[in-house]
């Protein structure tokens, strides 16, 4: 079985398409005319286009400066990306779209938007000053093949609240967070700090809460006790900020490639990192589940829209005094809400924000609004009642087919090295050589895998029963993982230091690499229950690696 499994792309977005397919007649053929009947789109969002429909699932990355969200994203990758920087100042101050393509490019704003094929075409309203600060980047990356991944501009702390981006940020955050799959929120545990920019980027957050998971982030970096206290902390200031009873989910973690500090709670960042990884691998398997939800949102948004519509027109006179009776109108709005929820039993939540609603009606003219009309009511009833839940077998069927996402998010090698699974774990140096009992210096860890190993071994073709260096370098570069890594895996496995490889330094080496794909670090001399059997007495006498 080759290693090319933890990585290869999945097919998951292949058992949606069907789904997706008929979400997008029913929005084309039903919701697209009612909403250009009652200019939804001046009010609300822009229209859909195909690309919002056919889009891989999308993750939204944002936080303060320097909370490692651009860190994060490259443990994700497992590798650099162009224009990426990290450091404790402000360094990314663009919005940067990670997509996959087969040659590595970056593609300008103001180019990305005219291209009919990506789901970026309606950013174009936000004007030079965005675009000129949003780009994409493209790279054959296999995790790439699954999701898109946005990496947003650190937040302004309050030392710099007062400085302008020339662009309406929380706007476009909420354009994003309206469009994407999921929203991860990273703060830093070393400087938990609830900025002014910080808390209108929350409010463009309103109403997408389901999509939100907050990390936080560097917590191998502090101990156990302030390390409750910083969590405390966080939670109270979210419960202000959101204003609701139902407490978000924080997740505690350490996301940069540097090795963890061990600390007392070493364990729970893991547990809290596999629930993660587990939570962003399954986006592609229920995008279809998050794209009808986002259609039925929208339809319901648009039936409130058009009885608010329809009710205004109703109320206007047909010659004098338009302009009093639209500033009165306008004004009587949160009354005029209440009673279409008693007259046709629309849900209070189903209607949009009345202030922002009252600021968009004095641009408007009225006299161009049109009334209620029941055939496009009856047809956008049929919609939420009957036509959607003709899918829902569909989506049960696409339930079953689970495919995992490569690198640190395969579900398939996910907990593989969890403490049960060894007597001692290979990926972290808990003893010294001299405190390991004999038992454990007989059991080789990799000796249960090896069957596996050998078979990728003997189809590279070995001479006298060894691998040449070059033979060895061409099969792991295949991994896609970074070159200094592979080179630490070849100095560990290499035991003999004769630049060749038998199958047991063989199997030692796709041992490493897997563990390495699976999302934990490389132990910086090789630990004596991973040394293989026949080169124990060999190292016995030359500990050094």
């Amino acid at each position: 079985m080759s290693i090319r499994r933890f990585w290869s792309s999945p097919k998951t977005l292949g058992d949606v398409n069907v789904v997706t397919e008929e979400l997008k007649n029913l929005y084309y053929k039903r919701l697209l005319s009612i909403e250009k009947h009652y200019c939804f789109h001046h009010f609300h969002s822009p229209s859909y286009e195909d690309a919002d429909f056919d889009n891989k699932p999308m993750v939204l990355v944002m936080g303060q400066y320097s909370t490692g969200k651009t860190t994060f994203i490259r443990y994700l990758l497992e590798e650099e990306f162009p224009g990426s920087r990290v450091g404790p100042e402000p360094t990314t101050d663009c919005f940067t779209a990670l997509m996959y393509g087969e040659e590595e490019r970056v593609i300008p704003g103001n180019a990305i938007t005219v291209d009919p094929k990506k789901p970026f075409r309606n950013l174009d309203p936000f004007g030079n000053s965005f675009l000129n600060r949003f780009q994409c980047v493209q790279m054959p990356n296999p995790v790439l093949e699954s999701i898109s991944i946005i990496d947003t501009p650190g937040i302004l702390t309050a030392a710099k609240r007062k400085l302008s981006r020339g662009y309406d940020f929380p706007a476009v955050l909420r354009w994003f967070a309206e469009r994407v799959d999921r929203i991860i929120l990273l703060f830093d545990a070393h400087k938990l700090e609830f900025s002014d920019e910080l808390t209108r980027a929350f409010g463009a957050l309103y109403g997408y809460e389901d999509k939100l998971r907050v990390v936080l982030n560097k917590a191998d970096r502090v101990d156990s006790q302030q390390l409750m206290r910083v969590y405390g902390a966080l939670m109270w200031s979210l419960g202000k900020v959101f204003r609701t009873p139902e407490i978000l989910r924080v997740y505690i973690g350490s996301f940069w490639s540097e090795p963890r500090l061990r600390c007392d709670h070493y364990e729970l960042i893991e547990l809290e990192e596999e629930d993660l990884l587990t939570d962003i691998r399954n986006l592609p398997r229920n995008a279809a589940v998050r794209k009808l939800n986002d259609l039925v949102k929208r339809a319901r948004l648009v039936r409130a829209h058009a009885h608010i519509i329809g009710y205004l027109k109703q109320e206007m006179p047909t010659i004098f005094c338009k302009e009093s009776k639209k500033h009165s109108l306008i004004y009587e709005l949160p009354v005029i809400f209440t009673k279409i929820q008693q007259q046709h039993r629309v849900p209070a939540g189903d209607f949009p924000d009345c202030t922002k609603m009252q600021e968009k009606l004095l641009g408007q003219d009225f006299s161009k609004f049109k009334t209620l009309k029941p055939s496009l009511m009856s047809s956008l009833d049929k919609l939420l009642t009957t036509d959607i839940a003709g899918l829902v077998p569909l989506l049960q069927q696409q339930e079953l087919k689970k495919k995992s996402l490569p690198a640190v998010l395969d579900g398939e090698f996910l907990g593989t090295f969890r403490r049960d699974q060894f007597r001692e774990d290979p990926f972290k140096e808990m003893f010294k050589d001299d405190e390991i009992s004999e038992t454990d210096c007989d059991e080789w860890a990799v000796e249960k895998y090896k069957p596996k190993y050998d078979e990728i071994f003997y189809n590279l073709s070995p001479q006298d029963g060894k691998l040449s260096g070059t033979k060895v370098k061409e099969w792991m570069t295949t991994t896609h993982l970074p070159h200094s890594v592979l080179a630490h895996i070849w100095k560990l496995s290499d035991v003999d230091r004769d630049g060749m490889m038998d199958s047991e330094e063989f199997a030692l080496a796709v041992h490493l690499i897997e563990g390495k794909l699976g999302g934990h670090w490389l132990p910086r001399e090789l630990p004596s229950h991973l040394v293989p059997p026949s080169k124990r007495c060999s190292t016995s006498s030359d500990t050094t690696v």
